[in-house]
């Protein structure tokens, strides 16, 4: 059977360079009369009439010429001008016709052949020829057409126009059930036709979808999974169409997961593994699909393939290992797929990913704790997790990447730590585990992404927790980096982490240390500026913040709040109408006790606060119409 590629151009897969087309190479001795053919062919073209015998043998010079060097050919044909004689030739009445789209099909191998094909008018009759029920006509259309379409604009555009994709997922349809092997190269041929069309083509694809060509392709896939090159062009189609989000409902309703996953259990070639993996990854991106998957067995396949390659050194087992692994990380990212798979903490596969972690290899171990991270998305998985020593195994983890460490896994091993550290209970456990000075050893760390989860899981931590909040708040170094880092304007992530971590220091220790370590750090203006963030959650948390530092040391705090502009912040957010209930309250809660500083209460009075306050009376939330109503009193008290 000859596959595809002897056909002509094949569809590039999103995620793989476009196959160079290659040529069909006829046995026959090339001929000298390829000038005098063309001529010929000028001379005596009859105008949508069949060609006669005469004409036959022209066409059997211009295909040996063709076969034997088909850049030069093409160059001699276009410029000789037989290119818009062809449509004439194009008659489905005559026997010769196939051999014009095939030599059209031969042309268009060529890119500069591509527009003067579709200039010459041919797309057209090419089209009228797929209403035809001769095989190795449409055989041969099919193959011009596709070459036309391949990385060409005009071709699509005028394939589109006369609506020849309809025509072409019609006769897929219509032939799928039909094994017989020219059948299947037909089918081959119209499903590489339909994949150059729309390749890199989001309305051409989404054109595709909405003719229901996905269920026929599933349906391909499992009734000729033995013919190697009609498989491999429904996962080039698949891996197109994939990409498409609209896609995927259509493709969760065919059983494509079953498909796939049979596919690659009978796959021993890395190639073939490497072409499934790049249709499943965009299809595992589908919560719905995941969950089919995970039915299917995939997950076994991968932990197979992990297996396989884990000490393997070759570039392929490399890749293998890496794009499992990946995929299995994927897989959990759905809550339904995820849960199934944890099985309470005793699943297989849960057991088996725990494994990963202590590896040797940098890429087990980043998928390991990417999983960790991934189970860790419910409180109960992560009760049991903590309560069975996971911590424990990140943490040595951690301290092998301490010193010139793979930044992903610090990275990964962070994530699962921080969401780890989430449900309350944990929290103790894993600070008497010494999660927060394994943590600290990556202060030093230069990379925003190790950074910004250094800070997550720091500030998960500490929330409640106020001997740790007191004992990070009064450690100098920590203080003095997380001040630098709330300036790290490049990187937002950072920067919003650090404001957050200085404020839940305070907001949890309560204590008056922390207070003149952040104060004596230089963090004081970073709260003052959070008060006005764009996040109304860490807006609160600033005020909270701030309203505590006030009340525990105004006197050590007093200098800040005036070069950090407070009480016009205050001003401000009480003036905005758009400021949340909790905002307008705590900023009159901080008006209050900002009041026993000189300075600051001048600056109060200068700027008529008792006005803005006294609206705030009639504000719908009671909560802040009570404190206006308090507030006023102590302004006016105070006056």
């Amino acid at each position: 059977m000859v596959s595809v590629l002897g056909w002509g151009s094949l569809p590039a897969s999103p995620s793989t360079t476009a196959p160079t087309p290659q040529l069909l190479r006829n046995s026959s001795p090339q001929s000298d009369g390829l000038s005098e053919a063309l001529e010929k062919l000028k001379l005596g073209s009859p105008p949508g009439g069949a060609p006669g015998g005469g004409a036959e043998r022209c066409l059997d010079c211009l295909l040996r010429a063709l076969a034997n060097n088909n850049t030069e050919a093409s160059v001699k044909i276009k410029e000789t001008g037989v290119l818009p004689l062809l449509p004439g030739l194009l008659n489905p009445e005559s026997s010769c016709t196939p051999k014009v789209a095939n030599i059209i099909a031969e042309l268009a191998k060529n890119e500069f052949m591509r527009s003067p094909c579709v200039e010459a008018g041919l797309i057209a009759p090419l089209i009228q020829l797929l209403n035809s029920s001769d095989q190795e006509l449409l055989l041969q259309t099919g193959r011009a057409l596709g070459n036309i379409c391949y990385d060409s604009h005009e071709g699509r555009s005028a394939v589109d126009l006369a609506g020849g994709a309809q025509i072409v997922a019609e006769h897929i349809k219509s032939l799928s059930q039909n094994t017989e092997p020219d059948n299947q190269k037909l089918l081959t041929v119209f499903c590489g036709m339909l994949m150059n069309y729309s390749n890199d083509n989001d309305s051409l694809q989404a054109q595709l979808i909405s003719l229901g060509v996905i269920p026929t392709l599933v349906k391909l896939l499992g009734i000729h999974s033995h013919n190697t090159a009609l498989t491999e062009m429904c996962l080039i189609a698949f891996g197109n169409l994939a990409e498409l989000e609209s896609s995927k409902e259509q493709f969760a309703s065919t059983n494509i997961a079953e498909e796939l996953v049979r596919l690659f259990q009978q796959q021993t070639e890395h190639e073939k593994k490497e072409m499934i993996f790049e249709v499943l990854a965009p299809l595992a991106e589908n919560d719905v699909i995941k969950l089919q998957l995970v039915d299917a067995g995939l997950v076994e396949c991968l932990l197979e393939v992990v297996a396989q390659t884990v000490d393997g050194e070759r570039e392929e087992d490399v890749a293998q290992l890496k794009t499992a692994s990946d995929l299995m990380v994927l897989l959990l990212l759905g809550d339904e797929s995820m849960q199934k798979l944890f099985e309470g903490g005793k699943g297989s596969v849960f057991q088996r990913v725990l494994s990963w972690i202590p590896s040797h290899n940098h890429q087990l171990q980043l998928a390991g704790a990417l999983a960790i991270a991934n189970f860790a998305r419910n409180d109960g998985n992560c009760i049991h997790m903590v309560d069975t020593g996971i911590v424990e195994k990140l943490l040595e983890l951690l301290d092998r990447h301490v010193d010139e460490g793979n930044v992903t896994v610090q990275h990964a091993a962070l994530s699962a730590l921080r969401n780890l550290a989430i449900p309350v209970v944990n929290k103790s456990k894993m600070l008497a585990a010494g999660v927060a000075d394994v943590v600290l050893k990556f202060l030093q760390s230069e990379m925003p992404p190790v950074q910004f989860k250094l800070l997550g899981t720091l500030r998960m931590l500490i929330d409640t927790q106020a001997e740790a909040a007191d004992q990070l708040g009064t450690n100098g170094k920590l203080v003095e980096r997380l001040v630098e880092w709330c300036e790290a304007k490049d990187h937002a992530g950072v920067m919003g982490e650090s404001n957050r971590l200085l404020s839940a220091l305070i907001r949890h220790s309560k204590s008056k240390e922390v207070v003149r370590t952040v104060i004596q750090g230089g963090g004081m203006k970073h709260l003052v500026t959070m008060a006005t963030s764009e996040h109304m959650i860490m807006q609160n948390e600033a005020l909270v913040a701030l309203g505590l530092i006030a009340g525990l040391d105004l006197v050590a705090a007093e200098k800040d709040f005036v070069g950090a502009n407070l009480v016009s912040v205050l001003h401000k957010l009480l003036s905005d109408e758009r400021s949340a209930p909790e905002i307008k309250y705590n900023s009159m809660i901080l008006i209050c006790a900002v009041m026993g500083s000189e300075p600051l209460h001048k600056e109060v009075q200068s700027l008529a606060f008792i006005d803005v306050v006294s609206r705030l009376r009639a504000h719908e939330n009671k909560t802040v119409s009570h404190q206006a109503s308090l507030t006023e009193q102590r302004l006016t008290a105070q006056s």
